[in-house]
């Protein structure tokens, strides 16, 4: 089972300060989507009203076409597991058997596979355990439920380099072997990009793009060649970055190329090659204008 959301006007007051405004878009079920923002973009509070932590101020938010809020049919379905993990006060075994309780989908088994990978100790409290097995017991919990809307909110920080792309490895497998929908909210965009199916770039509480990962890495690319020739290339284009070794340059430009384009490159004897999503990501949400950058739906 999976679960599609959609947000329809949304809008999150905390006093005056507006976090999330007229904030509209879908995201269809059995996918896995990478939410991704600035600090203070409003990405927390989004996922936190999908998961119906919190009340909107205004607006709409339907997971599996109902409203989340208040309604245990649904929140029984989904896993929120924020960077805290929400697991203090509470012994390792206790968190586990809380789960058990609460995750119609839970797997025992695989939790306890989990917890062998990332060398969880089953007998210590949360609270004696390093921030980086408490980032592990909050993925565990996370992908043990096999919920149909399971969130990953920056919930891996914690954990060193090993053990994320463990985790990162865990998400594509189970996900394959049990489709649901997946969000994982992340600044490690390098790191855990290559899961992403879609991508959602929200900033200053309003989206700038949605886009099927392959679509958005085709709106730039990387040109290397003789730095003269480069040069001349991409003089007309929208550079985000260059790089220079010796007489060889490699320029990252953002756009589309046209097919003329793309000609004339190959003529020229210039190497063209993808742009990874976190240059994309800088150059969306840097400090121009949404006008100037072409912001909105996309």
């Amino acid at each position: 089972m999976t679960l599609g959301i959609e947000v329809t006007g949304l809008r999150v007051d905390y006093g005056d300060f507006n976090a999330l405004h007229d904030l509209s878009f879908e995201l269809s079920g059995g996918k896995i989507h990478g939410l991704l923002g600035r600090n203070g973009s409003g990405k927390s509070t989004l996922l936190s009203v999908i998961a119906a932590f919190r009340k909107a101020s205004g607006g709409q938010v339907r997971v599996g076409g109902q409203d989340p809020f208040e309604n245990p049919e649904i929140v029984r379905q989904i896993c929120f597991i924020r960077e805290s993990g929400d697991t203090e006060g509470h012994s390792v075994k206790s968190a586990l058997r809380f789960a058990a309780d609460f995750r119609p989908e839970w797997d025992s088994d695989y939790a306890s596979a989990l917890l062998d990978r990332f060398e969880i100790p089953l007998k210590k409290s949360v609270g004696e355990l390093s921030r980086g097995k408490k980032s592990a017991l909050g993925v565990t919990l996370g992908l043990a439920s096999r919920a149909p809307l399971t969130i990953f909110d920056e919930s891996y920080l914690g954990m060193d380099a090993p053990s994320r792309y463990a985790f990162y490895e865990e998400v594509l497998n189970d996900y394959l072997e049990h489709p649901r929908t997946v969000i994982l909210s992340t600044h490690l965009i390098e790191e855990v990009g290559s899961l992403f199916e879609e991508v959602v770039i929200i900033d200053r509480g309003s989206l700038i793009l949605q886009e099927e990962s392959d679509n958005l890495r085709e709106r730039g690319a990387t040109v290397t060649g003789p730095a003269e020739v480069v040069d001349r290339f991409t003089e007309s284009l929208d550079v985000l970055n260059e790089q220079r070794l010796g007489g060889t340059k490699a320029v990252t430009v953002y756009g589309t190329l046209t097919s003329a384009q793309r000609e004339q490159a190959a003529a020229d004897r210039l190497e063209l090659g993808p742009v990874g999503i976190q240059d994309l990501f800088v150059h969306l949400t840097g400090t121009t204008s949404k006008a100037e950058q072409g912001g909105g739906k996309r």
